[in-house]
């Protein structure tokens, strides 16, 4: 056995060292070498092809080289392809090293005598070599092709060489690619093709001057049908086959590519560079559909000088996004068609006030019943007004919320701080917000900041996710995420109510009590200016944005939100997910009924004889009891009344009066709405009152004035049982007023101080300037 081996050993140390193992060595580790020094570099230039969530190709781009070279991937590669190509290019593909040696030496001999090139030996390798190396037709062209052949076959599988063969073949002007070509002449990808189709797009790339698609079809007819008769010699499919394909029309003509949703498919070019393929979440129809019902929108609305809108449509239940239309018109230059309405940042109304309230309610601040005064106020200079510029005295936070109140909704974010809403807007990732968070005040809650449809739709879907918020999906490979706690499951389960509701302003003209309203929460919003017309709703299944107006910022009279934006929503809902049959919200567990005062939307007192049910937030919801009247101690007529300190002996009486705020009694006075007073007080008691001061509601504290042959308007607000107020500038008594009187005054320059004191020495200041030229 040890001779044996020694024996094997020493001829194998003698065949190392002859000369044939080198001469046969040799030229394998010169091309290894080569190879290294010289790799090959394969990166071809594809096009960008946007595909929906099936598949289907939604929109598709020129290369950087102005061509059609859409990526072919290997699954459309189908055996009938596979079989046609090979049988015409290259039979013995899948069996030589890049190149065929019988095939070469055949070619070489016959150009040889011939003393021209008549014969060709390419393969399919060699052929995506020239392709990708365009070189002038040489001896030494063709070592190089060799050379470069046997480099593509060492670094890549004979799969993706054909498929780099069927990405690059020409077909004429610059349509390069077998799926180019289908796309572009037969309108369908390469997987859809028959066999006659595929043959005719087999023969092209040898002849594409003379076989001219759309325009030769008669001939290529011809010359395809040649070819399948010897496909059917060489028994590569039934004749039965053959037959039928020989039968079939060429309907190839040069169709325009895919152009939906531009918008979108810009956006994700842009943001995917180098990517072939991209696919979306996009339902092709729904896309096609919604694109079309904006369209036909606008159109109706250009009479009112009102010339574009944009929709976004999100699943709910897997966050992806099925239809995405930036504008009415992507080719219309006129009006701003390629600006993306879904990304552009645009005031947003009263948008944010679902999310306010929905805040308010996880507070333990307010419940759906909570009374809140909707009258004149001033917030430090800041005096809102509502939209059709009435107001409505005291209402609930519901009926504030359903019929968009701008003062409610300005007083709970003072309460709330507008800090801390700025807070949950950057959690749901508002990016300008994030940038402007430092400069915003009140005025956010009503449109003072900026806002995308984008954010703005993905901020509703977490009321139809139980308050969670979750990132939107453009990419069919992505999947719904965990999320985020936004707001609570009871506080979305209380906004969702609020926003189902249909008796309210906001509902579009025409659509009350008609089948054309589908059953969906919703809010409108309309930015200062109307230059914005905002509907936002949702149900379980899908949540959909709509944003109507101009790109030039150009505001008009007759855009709002109700009117303009909703009809629109209705429609787009009315045509994807009329009358839902996933069922409607929920309450959870912790979402308990209980009776409070109609008056206030607190815990009932003994003397709350109006009592309705309410919804609240177990441990959370607030749980303070009913103050809207209060006990007062008057003579046996009424005519006055007591405090403690002055009170008599005897020959009082102890009666209920409304316990009303300075600002409500103030709108009542205006606006001549009775009510009950309380008696003035004791005229004898010498009692100094603390609380309850008046309140300056003109000029504003710590503000600046230019008065040029103008007057200074004094105003405050009183409680209920004042019947006098004194005026002071700079502590000199100016005029005796009734408290809801406003007087005009012409203070000196400089710094003054105004204050106001009640017929009950109450007082309180504040400090101005007065600037002259």
């Amino acid at each position: 056995m040890k001779e044996g081996g020694q024996k094997s050993s020493n001829i194998l140390k003698k065949w190392l060292c002859s000369s044939r193992f080198w001469l046969l060595i040799t030229p394998f580790l010169l091309f290894l070498l080569l190879d290294v020094a010289i790799p090959f570099k394969v990166s071809p230039r594809y096009s960008t092809l946007i595909a929906a969530s099936d598949g289907t190709i939604l929109h598709a781009f020129l290369n950087d080289d102005d061509k059609w070279r859409l990526y072919t991937e290997l699954e459309e590669i189908t055996p009938v392809l596979r079989q046609t190509i090979l049988q015409k290019e290259d039979r013995y593909f899948y069996y030589h090293p890049g190149f065929n040696p019988v095939a070469l030496g055949r070619a070489f001999l016959k150009n040889t005598a011939t003393g021209r090139r008549s014969s060709g030996a390419s393969t399919i390798t060699m052929q995506v070599v020239r392709l990708l190396e365009p070189r002038q037709r040489t001896y030494l062209s063709k070592a190089i092709e060799l050379f470069r052949a046997m480099q593509l076959e060492l670094h890549y599988s004979k799969e993706e060489i054909l498929q780099f063969y069927l990405n690059l073949i020409p077909y004429g002007g610059n349509i390069e690619g077998i799926k180019s070509a289908s796309l572009l002449y037969f309108g369908k990808l390469p997987q859809l093709l028959s066999l006659a189709e595929i043959t005719t797009l087999t023969i092209i790339p040898n002849r594409p001057s003379s076989l001219r698609l759309g325009q030769k079809n008669a001939f290529i007819v011809q010359e395809r049908n040649k070819w399948l008769r010897r496909f059917e010699k060489a028994a590569l499919f039934d004749k039965q086959v053959i037959d039928d394909a020989v039968n079939e029309p060429l309907t190839a003509y040069r169709r325009e590519a895919p152009k939906l949703a531009p918008h979108l498919a810009f956006r994700l070019k842009k943001e995917h560079k180098n990517t072939p393929i991209i696919r979306t979440t996009i339902l092709p129809t729904r896309q096609a559909q919604v694109e079309q019902m904006t369209r036909n929108y606008v159109n109706r609305l250009q009479s009112m000088d009102i010339h574009n809108a944009a929709v976004i449509l999100v699943n709910n239940e897997t966050m992806r996004v099925e239809a995405y239309v930036g504008s009415a018109d992507f080719n219309n230059p006129y009006d701003g068609g390629q600006v993306d309405g879904i990304r552009a940042v645009r005031s947003p109304g009263s948008t944010l006030k679902p999310l306010l309230y929905a805040i308010a309610f996880d507070k333990g601040m307010i419940t759906p019943k909570s009374a809140i005064n909707d009258v004149l106020t001033n917030f430090g200079g800041f005096e809102p007004e509502n939209f059709d510029r009435r107001f409505n005295g005291k209402v609930t936070i519901e009926f504030a919320l359903a019929n968009s109140l701008n003062i409610p909704a300005v007083k709970v974010l003072k309460e709330l701080t507008p800090s801390v809403l700025i807070g949950y807007l950057k959690k749901a990732d508002f990016q300008t917000v994030k940038k402007q968070s430092k400069d915003l005040g009140l005025s956010m809650i009503l449109g003072g900041c900026g806002v995308t449809l984008e954010e703005l739709t993905r901020l509703f879907t977490s009321f139809a996710n139980e308050g969670k918020i979750h990132g939107l999906n453009y990419s069919a490979d992505a999947k719904k995420s965990k999320g985020e706690v936004l707001i609570s499951p009871e506080s979305a389960y209380l906004i969702n109510g609020i926003l189902t509701q249909i008796t309210r302003p906001d509902l579009p003209n025409n659509f009350d009590n008609t089948y054309h309203l589908p059953r969906i929460a919703w809010k409108t919003g309309t930015s200062y200016g109307k230059k914005d017309a905002w509907s936002i709703g949702y149900n379980r299944r899908y949540t959909v944005g709509v944003w109507v107006g101009n790109f030039s910022g150009v505001g008009v009279p007759e855009l709002n939100g109700a009117n303009i934006a909703t009809p629109l929503l209705f429609d787009v809902f009315n045509a994807i997910d009329y009358n839902s049959p996933t069922g409607w919200f929920k309450p959870t567990t912790d979402i308990t009924r209980r009776k409070v005062c109609a008056e206030s939307g607190d815990l009932p007192a003994k003397f709350c004889t109006h009592q309705v049910l309410d919804y609240a937030i177990m441990g959370i919801s607030p749980t303070r009891r009913c103050q809207h009247s209060k006990w007062v101690l008057t003579d046996k007529n009424a005519e006055i009344s007591y405090c403690t300190q002055c009170l008599p002996d005897s020959g009082y009486v102890r009666k209920l009066y409304p316990n009303m705020a300075p600002e409500l009694i103030a709108y009542n006075e205006l606006n001549h709405i009775p009510f009950q007073r309380i008696p003035p007080h004791n005229p004898k008691c010498t009692r100094v009152f603390e609380v309850g001061a008046p309140l300056i509601t003109s000029p504003n504290d710590g503000s600046e004035y230019f008065l040029e042959n103008q007057e200074l308007q004094l105003a405050c607000q009183a409680g209920n049982d004042v019947r006098e107020v004194y005026w002071y500038i700079n502590d000199k008594l100016i005029q005796k007023a009734n408290p809801q009187a406003a007087l005009f005054v012409k203070p000196p320059v400089g710094k003054v101080k105004i204050s106001c004191s009640d017929d009950k020495g109450r007082n309180v200041d504040v400090f101005i300037k007065v600037l002259s030229r």
